[in-house]
């Protein structure tokens, strides 16, 4: 399908299960997987009419995850040893602040050349259709999953924890009503706040370019859709 098609069809189908998720579980958080990630996170909050604290999407566990495992592979050392956070959107305008990645407590860039780390950035970029192209069919399943879980359990267990999720821009990083790829501390009713961390000039760039282009997304999705009520 073309991603035109993809948009619409997934639209359509996130609409109906959100305004069915309103009806029978009003208190519920929603955590969206569907893709085009951020675009449909968006059409659920439309859809379900919840507060955007409790409409999220999984996206930049699994990215981290992903990138943390090749860059951890490629330097020979475990992927917990490897520190670092996906933003911006999911796919090709993933946003990885390469300033803040480390690998046991010293910049990434020092273990491996520039070179190597800018393509373990593009292969985490496409990960998942790397993934599919190894299936044949079908798409990426367990480490969504497993995201979408450790989420759930942050959410469950209500420390604060800090993870990187589709919310709604509220002003920080200079972004406003837009979903995009943020750090965030989640609690029991979803988003408690959204989290600044220092981004070069190049890597803040970056991510408002991403969440200017997910917002043209969805503003042409907008009206192929009948409004909430």
């Amino acid at each position: 399908m073309s991603r035109t098609d993809l948009v619409t069809t997934n639209a359509a189908i996130v609409d109906e299960v959100s305004r069915a998720i309103a009806r029978t579980s009003p208190d519920a958080v929603v955590v969206v997987v569907t893709n085009p990630l951020d675009e449909m996170t968006h059409q659920a909050w439309r859809s379900t009419g919840f507060p955007a604290s409790r409409v999220l999407g999984m996206a930049g566990v699994l990215d981290t995850a992903r990138f943390r495992a090749l860059a951890a592979l490629e330097a020979g050392a475990a992927p917990g040893d490897v520190e670092a956070v996906a933003l911006g959107s999911h796919g090709d305008e993933m946003v990885l602040p390469l300033s803040r990645a480390t690998l046991a407590g010293r910049p990434l860039g020092d273990r491996l050349p520039a070179s190597a780390v800018d393509a373990l950035v593009e292969r985490a970029r496409g990960s998942g259709a790397e993934i599919v192209g190894l299936l044949g069919k079908g798409s990426a399943f367990m480490a969504p999953g497993t995201s979408a879980a450790r989420m759930v359990l942050a959410m469950v267990r209500d420390r604060g924890e800090v993870l990187p999720a589709a919310v709604l821009a509220d002003g920080a990083y200079g972004l406003r009503d837009v979903y995009i790829g943020l750090p965030a501390r989640l609690g029991r009713r979803g988003v408690r706040e959204v989290v600044e961390v220092a981004l070069t000039a190049p890597e803040h760039a970056a991510l408002v370019a991403a969440a200017h282009r997910v917002r043209a997304r969805v503003e042409a999705l907008a009206d192929s859709l009948p409004a909430t009520g």
